[in-house]
């Protein structure tokens, strides 16, 4: 078994055995050439981002969202500093001054992190999704300078023309982002927006977006400033690192005590972590992505 934070990288493609468990983030959806290069190796592919725990929430997807979303606003915040492209306002404002205004597209993990560091740094923040009850939830346990909002082609184009940080946190387990914001709707921003995709990992969900590195962070379309890096946590490592093994030790120490298929059989949420088994795709959404036969094995 190997056990990874990131995706095999293209020179690790040919290493990966028939028969080996890889137990890692893949993001399969988002990066087709990952999919056909471990379908070929006839490998057992375990997805950190869509294994379940017993309510239905991704447990070890929730760590890295936690510090991503956190990290989304600090980001944000730097980036939207004259010298480095933004419009040059403080997050918080001062006394006579207003602050700057966030727009957090998701009300997951990712999209309530962001809104309790904006919020807590003073900002006023609107926060979308389509789900209500999980509307109503944010309502109740987030600032009153936190909006919560429905989620609408309305909404989004009427809050991005005057906001000052957009951050994309919106998830589909397995799957693809939905582009929410798409190049036609730069032209409604200001120059100096700062725009934050956590979600680019699953292919973003702003049309303009591609993955960016910590060395080259940022570039600009349209005079916005677009920050997109793929593996925000490995800014913070140490706290990305514990925070990751405190979720996935168990999981690793069940397949190896176990293996995977007695593993996987007696935790079905373990199960839902399966995404490519010798040669075959297995889960739903990925195969989806991509048009793919797909074969159910939870």
């Amino acid at each position: 078994m190997i056990v990874k934070v990131k995706e095999p990288l293209e020179s690790e493609y040919s290493l990966i055995r028939s028969g080996q468990i890889v137990f890692t983030y893949f993001h399969f959806a988002s990066y087709k050439p990952l999919l056909e290069a471990m379908v070929k190796s006839k490998a057992i592919c375990i997805a950190y981002e869509t294994v379940e725990d017993s309510l239905g929430r991704l447990p070890l997807l929730i760590p890295m969202s936690e510090v991503a979303g956190r990290m989304s606003i600090q980001e944000g915040a730097k980036y939207l500093e004259k010298p480095l492209g933004g419009k040059g306002i403080l997050l918080g404002g001062v006394p006579g001054v207003e602050p700057a205004k966030v727009v957090i597209l998701g009300g997951g993990v990712v999209g309530t992190e962001a809104a309790k560091i904006a919020s807590g740094m003073g900002s006023k923040v609107y926060i979308l999704d389509v789900n209500l009850n999980r509307l109503k939830h944010l309502s109740e346990i987030l600032p009153k300078n936190v909006i919560p909002l429905f989620s609408n082609q309305y909404n989004i184009n009427r809050l991005i023309k005057d906001a000052d940080i957009v951050i994309g946190g919106v998830l589909i387990p397995g799957g693809k982002a939905p582009k929410l914001i798409t190049r036609e709707m730069l032209k409604e921003m200001q120059d100096g927006v700062v725009l934050v995709d956590v979600a680019v990992d699953q292919g973003g969900c702003i049309e303009t977006c591609r993955p960016t590195t910590h060395e080259a962070p940022t570039f600009v379309i349209d005079g916005v400033v677009h920050y997109c890096v793929a593996n925000m946590p490995g800014a913070v490592p140490y706290t990305s690192t514990v925070a990751l093994n405190n979720a996935t030790f168990g999981y690793v120490k069940k397949i190896a005590d176990k293996g995977w298929e007695l593993a996987c059989k007696e935790d079905k949420g373990l199960c839902r972590g399966l995404n490519v088994v010798k040669g075959k795709i297995v889960y739903e959404a990925v195969a989806n992505a991509f048009n793919r036969p797909y074969k159910a094995i939870c």
